[in-house]
């Protein structure tokens, strides 16, 4: 039987609408900060935000004015998960290595792994603080070593939100702008009179933010395509409904364009979460959000068996996929394409987003094709280096690099190694012409 969608999201021609319209806004945008640099900025943020501080650079005396109005317990929680961030972030440094090998008698070749100079961290918060995002963020670029670190969020009900400007300064950032959505991410990367630009652009956001970042990849580097969050769970007939419902909401209440997929083989468990995720809609305080990221991209897929599932799943590419099967491991090893892995029923994606230490920036859009998540790795550039420390290793390499440069056709590049085969070689060697 082939795959059965029991629920479908809106068509994909409707959303090729909704992504048309989001470019041409964000072109616009980015063309006026380049052409007016902060007066475009600051008429942005009145219009987007109703906020027009003085300046959108906080000072010390303000950071720490906001972090004292965070509460004891909150600082604590908001230190944990900072400490599981960085503890992973750190053992992943540690697995790169800088290398030097001698390939060959006299010849030495090596790469050295070199943090990004300057780096610009999102981190949103127009509707929902996101805490998190400033570990995930600015905590991983502090553990790879950049050397300068700033950050901007948009406000939170017209001020710089204490919790987030708190996580922020804890993780690392140098500087701290309140500055939401196209406007915050064309200042870090564009620059204005008033901020110096970044090197790389990392960090998560709506539509806009992800589309802003994909038009001035190349201007700067990017993490990576972190658009509206995306969820799916694969489910068999181990788990109940209740769980998969809840997996499902807890990550479409993100926004009203947050995809939400059941996988699965089982009708029944299909057809149980169908109807238990409209009883938590009737509960749920973010059920005007989520009702309508469940609508217009909320699916349900039914396979007939778990090589079916596997093959959609990888297909789909989800940024999120909460594996709850008889067989988790055996997705482990058969997954491919995807944001993060949640194995088993005890752990669930809210762990990953806010807790657990794993990074919770993620590819969407089918992006896990060619994309892993944000990790202390992106924040460094591995450069290669190499050194020749023999007469003989010169000559011996540039004889084979003349005549494969002359099999090209570069006849100046072969120059290049004939002058150290004439001079290294021992021997004279006609203008042109590399050793036999």
């Amino acid at each position: 039987m082939p795959v059965q969608y029991l629920k479908s999201g809106k068509p994909v021609e409707a959303r090729s609408e909704d992504d048309a319209e989001v470019r041409r806004t964000v072109e616009a945008a980015l063309a006026d900060i380049e052409a007016r640099g902060d007066a475009a900025v600051r008429e942005m943020a009145a219009k987007f935000d109703g906020y027009t501080p003085e300046s959108f650079r906080l000072s010390q005396d303000q950071i720490d004015a906001l972090i004292a109005r965070v509460s004891p317990s909150d600082l604590e929680d908001i230190r944990f998960a900072q400490d599981q961030v960085r503890r992973f972030a750190q053992a992943q440094r540690d697995s790169m290595q800088d290398i030097e090998v001698e390939t060959l008698p006299g010849v030495i070749l090596g790469h050295r792994n070199i943090p990004v100079q300057s780096v610009g961290c999102y981190v949103p918060g127009g509707k929902f603080p996101m805490v998190a995002s400033a570990h995930m963020s600015v905590l991983t670029a502090a553990v790879a070593g950049a050397p300068r670190i700033i950050a901007a969020t948009p406000p939170f009900k017209g001020e710089p939100n204490p919790a987030v400007i708190a996580a922020m300064h804890m993780a690392g950032a140098h500087e701290i702008y309140v500055l939401g959505g196209i406007q915050g991410i064309g200042a870090m990367a564009i620059g204005t009179e008033t901020i110096q630009p970044v090197d790389m652009l990392v960090g998560p956001g709506n539509a806009f933010v992800a589309e802003a970042k994909r038009q001035l990849f190349g201007r700067v580097g990017i993490d990576l395509f972190a658009g509206p969050t995306e969820t799916m769970v694969i489910a068999d007939d181990t788990v109940d409904a209740e769980l998969c419902a809840t997996d499902l909401l807890g990550q479409a209440e993100h926004g009203y364009n947050s995809p939400a997929v059941l996988l699965t083989n089982s009708r029944r468990l299909a057809e149980e979460t169908l109807a238990e995720i409209e009883r938590l809609l009737a509960i749920l305080p973010t059920a005007d959000t989520a009702r309508k990221s469940w609508q217009d991209y909320g699916e349900v897929i039914l396979c007939d068996t778990h090589d079916e599932m596997l093959a959609v799943a990888n297909d789909i590419a989800s940024e999120h996929v909460q594996v709850m099967t008889d067989r988790d491991d055996w997705y482990l090893d058969n997954m491919h394409s995807y944001g993060a892995l949640f194995l088993g029923p005890r752990t669930n994606v809210a762990n990953g987003d806010k807790v657990i230490g794993t990074n919770h920036t993620l590819p969407t859009k089918k992006a896990g094709r060619y994309t892993g998540g944000l990790w202390v790795g992106k924040y460094l550039k591995t450069h290669s280096y190499q050194r020749i420390t023999t007469d003989e290793a010169a000559a011996m390499i540039g004889a084979y690099g003349s005549r494969l440069c002359m099999l090209e056709g570069f006849v100046g590049h072969a120059e290049q190694c004939n002058i150290r085969v004439r001079r290294y070689g021992g021997r004279n060697v006609p203008y042109g012409v590399a050793a036999e």
